[in-house]
């Protein structure tokens, strides 16, 4: 993990024309610039105040499986800029789904389910699984204005590992139904994993595990963070489990293939790409 946050700061201490070069492309990897998302567009005057760098499962560009959505191969900086970097992301890629996999284990068992019932291939077997790098500058937040570090927002898939640095941000809101919303900040947990819950949890599980809505209020200080998106295979179909409803509870969401699901959200929320093409070149 420590590994991980030095070389993530190498990387986005890089001057910001070598960042470009990586600039994300239509499989959603490599480099985000600065204000290139915007997660609560309701309530927020620009875009978040962070960069990030995607790194998904790799596959081979003449692999079949390269042109679903969201798998493909990732972008990397070169050897003789960063020559450590992608060997350590693969190497944390690969460990930190071996934890999500123990934690889908607890949600199945928390859920009536067999224990590996999260462990099939169409589930996390074979899972969109998306380590994503996060910068923070050092921009003071100010709800007031619609200034945000990131903008409130809740994940999108089965959980989220989230790793952080020793600096305060992070905040839920632990009833996103609430008005007005009460926000609190989770403290920094050096060396431990931060679970966030995702909206497709809420979908299967009709409501009895909620998404967690939060938002990254900077105090001025620089921050970075490591999130590792856990997502079932492209065409798992997320729809309510069997435990999970009853005559008087039945399905709240309409089911839903998870590469649709995703493919929309991050159309939503992130800059289209043609908007770049000037500072590409």
């Amino acid at each position: 993990m420590d590994e991980v946050f030095a070389q993530s700061k190498k990387f986005f201490d890089l001057p910001h024309s070598e960042k470009m070069k990586l600039l994300r492309d239509e499989k959603n990897r490599g480099y985000t610039p600065m204000l290139d998302e915007i997660l609560d567009p309701e309530n927020q005057v620009n875009g978040d105040y962070k960069e990030g760098y995607y790194i998904g499962v790799e596959v081979p560009a003449d692999d079949p499986e390269a042109n679903r959505p969201f798998y493909g191969p990732n972008q990397w900086p070169s050897k003789e800029v960063l020559p450590k970097w992608r060997e350590v992301m693969e190497q944390y890629h690969r460990e930190a789904l071996i934890v999500a996999k123990s934690v889908a284990r607890i949600i199945a068992l928390a859920l009536d389910l067999d224990v590996d019932f999260f462990d099939r291939p169409e589930m996390l077997g074979e899972s969109i699984a998306t380590l994503r790098l996060l910068h923070y500058e050092g921009k003071v937040s100010d709800p007031a204005k619609g200034v945000y570090g990131a903008g409130a927002h809740s994940d999108y898939g089965l959980i989220t590992l989230l790793a952080t640095d020793d600096v305060v941000g992070l905040q839920i809101c632990k009833d996103k139904n609430a008005q007005p919303q009460l926000w609190e900040y989770v403290a920094p947990l050096k060396g431990g994993f931060i679970v966030n819950l995702g909206d497709m949890l809420e979908r299967w599980s009709n409501g009895v595990f909620r998404s967690t809505l939060h938002r990254v209020v900077l105090d001025g200080r620089e921050r970075y963070s490591i999130a590792y998106f856990v997502e079932p295979s492209h065409d798992c179909v997320v729809e309510c489990l069997p435990t999970c409803k009853s005559e008087s509870n039945p399905p709240k969401f309409p089911p839903i293939t998870c590469s649709a699901y995703l493919s929309q959200r991050y159309k939503d929320t992130h800059a289209d790409l043609k908007s770049y093409d000037d500072s590409k070149a």
